[in-house]
């Protein structure tokens, strides 16, 4: 079964990433199931980046520590990572930049050759790998012309010079199944939110979430959307909140010093009782910290942003999917129960590339409760869920208020009123919380019988998932955190007598909701560095615990 693994680095400006999703896409187009993993730092030139592609027969969501091949473009790439070659792996490099053992490519003489552009580079070494691969011209050919859509033909030659250089190391087997999308997990979540009723996303650019700002604003036309970039994250929330108010469903996006900004605006959700998609992608803390690598350590931070008390709805993906699946949901559960609903992701997931399925999910369907007239937008009911309407209605006010008010949104400081809206935030938690915990938000994989247990969430998910399986481990991950489906996970925890915890974090924070809940781990495996962890790290971690 084909399991290949690639590297490809360089200087920021190389193109690095750009050749990665090139490369991903040949494989996807070949029917491989593809992941991709970006590493860079934050400036604009200089630095190494480098990022890591694998193609696989299975769906995967994470990347192994040893590669087949290391595609150089610079002497770094190979300094920092040759000792990761496997035993029968080869290093492609820029012969006129790089020393090293493996097949070298005069880059610079092919470019001049055909008068080319420096980038045209990618183009090449690409080419190299393919033919390395033993993938047909005819089969690399259609994707590299897609891919090229400038310079195509010269683009071509290029590549084609490189081809004729090398000699195949292995002929590649095309597992068939037809080409699989290709897509950033930004992107998947991005679809969700079309699928789940999208009308407008506004956001300020802040990595790693911007990638979902982008692909919208570049559908906009042909959905009909609309896709705004305000002056800052306050004015992101407070726009949404207005689109919302109104009637459109609104989503925005950002990372965790973004969020910090929107808190007042999510406090003002909460009392005003406004639906509101947000999407916060994580990335280390705290402050700037830094900002282009991954971290799970924003949890608590979502959970209990804003002050005072009131409901909300946090959703974690692991695959592409899950993505599509909880995007469209985030908008049922905001606007069914009038609460801010969470998307919580990370770097690795949102600047991640994936193959995934094709299809849009189905969102499920839901009534908003018909409004009574003469109308009060806070019409008590038994499930702390008041009737909906937005403006304009002839003949009604439809009043919201940040201020503590009464059933007509006037506003009041009665202490009697104050403990009634109280109340009615709190019945309509406990129907949140009704809806939350339910098997289908509770992920189990591995072997269900097995009295270990690993237990992670989000894109952690994706490095435990495989050797689970391999190992006879059982792996339980919440797809829903907040409220958390309690009853559900301890279910899914029958007969286990020794749970690890694996997460992105310096002091554990799924943990602390766990314990919460009488559940408590017998050990935390926890990663701190910004970077995510290869499957065999994650792997050889747990096996020293077992």
């Amino acid at each position: 079964m084909a399991d290949i693994s690639v590297l490809i680095g360089g200087k920021a400006g190389d193109g690095i990433s750009q050749a990665g999703q090139v490369t991903g896409s040949v494989f996807s187009s070949l029917g491989y199931h593809v992941y991709q993993y970006v590493d860079y730092p934050s400036l604009i030139r200089g630095g190494h980046n480098f990022c890591i592609i694998r193609a696989a027969e299975f769906p995967i969501t994470a990347f192994r520590s040893r590669f087949d091949v290391i595609i150089a473009f610079d002497q770094q790439t190979v300094d920092l990572h040759s000792d990761r070659l496997s035993d029968n792996g080869i290093i492609i490099y820029d012969s006129g930049r790089v020393k090293a053992e493996g097949q070298g490519i005069p880059l610079s003489q092919i470019i001049s050759m055909h008068q080319g552009l420096p980038v045209m580079g990618n183009t090449a070494m690409i080419s190299a790998l393919l033919r390395v691969l033993g993938i047909p011209w005819d089969l690399a050919e259609p994707v590299l012309r897609r891919k090229m859509p400038k310079s195509t033909e010269k683009n071509l030659d290029i590549a084609h010079a490189a081809w004729n250089i090398l000699t195949p190391k292995q002929d590649l087997v095309v597992p068939g199944g037809g080409p699989r999308p290709f897509l950033s997990g930004n992107e998947w979540i991005a679809l969700g939110l079309l699928a789940g009723g999208l009308d407008a996303y506004i956001a300020y650019p802040m990595t790693p979430s911007s990638g979902i700002l982008h692909f919208l604003a570049s559908v906009k036309e042909e959905t009909g959307i609309q896709v705004y970039h305000p002056e800052s994250e306050i004015a992101v929330i407070l726009m949404a909140l207005g689109f919302s108010y109104a009637g459109k469903k609104a989503a925005v996006g950002t990372s965790g010093g973004g969020f910090c900004l929107m808190t007042e605006g999510l406090s003002l959700a909460g009392q005003a009782e406004i639906p509101i998609v947000i999407v916060v992608s994580q990335r280390t803390g705290p402050s700037t910290g830094l900002p282009t690598y991954t971290a799970q350590s924003d949890l608590l931070f979502i959970r209990h942003a804003g002050q005072g008390e009131f409901p909300r709805w946090i959703a974690a993906p692991a695959t592409p999917e899950e993505a599509m699946f909880l995007g469209a949901e985030a908008f049922r559960i905001a606007w069914e129960f009038q609460v801010p609903a969470f998307i919580l992701t990370d770097k690795t997931f949102s600047e991640g590339l994936f193959t995934g399925s094709p299809d849009l999910p189905d969102p499920k369907p839901y009534e908003l409760k018909a409004p009574v007239f003469p109308y009060s937008r806070y019409m008590d009911q038994p499930d702390g869920i008041s009737p909906l309407l937005s403006p304009p209605h002839p003949g009604e006010i439809i009043k919201i208020n940040s201020y503590t008010h009464d059933f007509e949104g006037i506003t009041s400081e009665d202490p009697e009123i104050t403990t009634t809206m109280a109340e009615k935030r709190k019945r309509k938690e406990q129907a949140l919380k009704e809806q939350s915990d339910r098997p289908i938000n509770v992920i189990i994989s591995g072997d269900e019988r097995s009295p270990v247990c690993i237990i992670a969430w989000g894109s952690v998910r994706g490095q435990v998932s495989e050797f689970a399986k391999k190992h006879s481990i059982r792996l339980v991950s919440p797809l829903i955190l907040e409220p958390f489906p309690v009853n559900a996970f301890k279910t899914a925890l029958d007969g286990v007598t020794r749970i690890i915890i694996t997460e992105e974090s310096a002091t554990g924070q799924i943990d602390k909701i766990l314990m919460e809940h009488g559940i408590v781990p017998d050990k935390l495996i926890l990663r701190y560095d910004g970077r995510p962890s290869a499957i065999e790290e994650l792997e050889e971690q747990v096996r020293r615990e077992l």
